[in-house]
């Protein structure tokens, strides 16, 4: 009985529940880009395997808001009319500036990047009934990396988790000499993803001690 009630509790920092909290994995990251994270609320409905949370927990400087048209946000938009702020919205498109070889604008403005946590068709309903998030300048990568998130079936094998995104934009922001951050926060950036992970897959074994992988057509964003 004891350990049912633990498993309703909720931890209010990660969203999670209290049996299976992640805050004690997160180590907070100091960056000079603002982030802000737009959750859709679907993502927030699945808390037990959102990474957006965790990835706003793991910055310590951003913002995170939850809802889908953000058009009439009085934050948002005070943050994109802001004329100190150069604002960046985390999307492929062919005319969006790939981090890989070319860098974000580095100067006395402060850089921003919007991050969508969704789905791919809610990410492009996001940006349609947010036309001034759309215009933004969009920013994209290339990688080659496998996402970890096992208990998900991807779009394809080189999508990836909102953290695990954030990790690369870090990387190549911090190539690009935009961030001056450690080696080893980088490198610790996503163990309470990875922790999470590792949690889940313990859940999925059945009753012989077999590894179970679900298959769930809700499938995460990837910024390539």
């Amino acid at each position: 009985m004891r350990e049912v009630e633990e498993f309703r509790q909720k931890c209010y920092v990660c969203f999670r529940p209290k049996s299976s909290c992640m805050c004690t994995y997160v180590q907070k990251i100091d960056t000079q880009t603002q982030f802000i994270i737009l959750m859709h609320p679907k993502e927030f409905q699945k808390t037990k395997n959102g990474t957006g949370r965790l990835t706003h927990l793991s910055l310590a400087n951003s913002k995170l808001f939850i809802g889908i048209d953000f058009s009439q946000h009085q934050q948002i938009n005070a943050i994109i009319d802001d004329t100190n702020n150069n604002c960046y919205v985390l999307f492929p498109h062919k005319n969006s500036l790939k981090l890989n070889t070319q860098r974000m604008h580095v100067g006395k403005k402060n850089n921003v990047i919007f991050i969508i946590d969704s789905t791919w068709p809610c990410a492009n309903t996001m940006l349609a009934v947010n036309p001034k998030i759309d215009n933004l300048q969009k920013v994209s990568f290339k990688h080659s990396k496998i996402s970890n998130f096992q208990i998900k079936t991807q779009p394809n094998e080189h999508c990836l988790s909102t953290i695990e995104s954030t990790l690369c934009v870090l990387e190549l922001l911090n190539t690009h000499g935009c961030e001056n951050i450690a080696k080893e926060f980088l490198e610790n950036f996503l163990q309470p993803f990875e922790k999470m992970v590792q949690y889940q897959m313990r859940c999925a074994l059945d009753s012989k001690g077999q590894s179970v992988r679900y298959k769930i057509p809700y499938k995460k964003s990837s910024f390539l």
